[in-house]
């Protein structure tokens, strides 16, 4: 039975918000419709008391092929229709462990955390697309429960769905989700060299090899080099599933 109810866990519960709390919200939106309009990735933010979205921005990745304010006007009904089906398991799975490490980390360092995982959607013609979702709080209520929270949305880097991870903002450690042993682990994350983080840089504006060896002084056989030790530590491809993975784990 499809319940929107399922994606409010209960230890996220809010049931009242104060004056002093709907005060910090003023005109909180406008700086996020900016940021909208100057990025391709999609924005939506979602409101744990009243259950709802409350913005969705009209960036086209995340709509499925309706306008901004149809998918805020389904809210949570549009999870049940366009995410697949294992991949909606996945998301109420990611709602339950996400929340459960929330309530475990200290109130004033809470907002600090984001938890980001990939999931496909399938559009109105049924064709599936990896998208890659970070959420992280807006507002919290005075006894720490997230009110409201934004996601940003971006084309995956990865294969599949899943890769669920919490970043704390200024620390190295990244945890992950082991879905199969259904228990959290950290690792350090990935740290790229200068010249890898360089190479990385000219190639998100487009550069070619070449190009890239030209702007930074080296042969074209260096950043050939470089670029192998970078997909090899990034488990990616080529550059453009680097240059994904590498924006989506906030490493340039």
């Amino acid at each position: 039975m499809e319940d929107i109810n399922d994606f409010f866990h209960f230890k996220n519960t809010v049931n009242n918000i104060s004056n002093d709390e709907h005060k910090q919200t003023a005109n909180y939106l406008e700086p996020i419709k900016a940021f909208a309009r100057t990025t391709y990735k999609s924005i939506y933010v979602i409101d744990y008391h009243k259950k709802e979205f409350e913005y969705v921005s009209d960036n086209p990745l995340f709509l499925c092929g309706h306008t901004a304010q149809e998918v805020k006007e389904m809210g949570y009904a549009f999870y049940f229709k366009y995410v697949i089906k294992p991949d909606l398991d996945l998301l109420l799975k990611i709602n339950t462990v996400g929340f459960d490490f929330f309530d475990k980390i200290p109130l004033e360092e809470r907002k600090n955390h984001t938890i980001s995982y990939d999931y496909c959607l399938k559009n109105q013609e049924g064709k599936k697309i990896l998208i890659n979702q970070k959420l992280t709080p807006l507002f919290l209520t005075k006894d720490g429960k997230i009110w409201k929270s934004i996601c940003i949305i971006s084309l995956s880097a990865e294969h599949n769905s899943g890769n669920i991870k919490i970043y704390k903002k200024g620390d190295n450690k990244v945890f992950k989700y082991d879905l199969e042993g259904d228990f959290w682990t950290n690792t350090e994350k990935i740290k790229l060299t200068s010249r890898e983080k360089e190479i990385l840089q000219y190639s998100t504006r487009g550069y070619t090899i070449n190009e890239v060896a030209e702007a930074i002084f080296v042969s074209p056989d260096t950043v050939k080099f470089h670029r192998r030790k970078l997909f090899e530590k990034l488990e990616v491809v080529n550059i453009s599933e680097a240059i994904a993975h590498a924006t989506n784990n906030k490493l340039i």
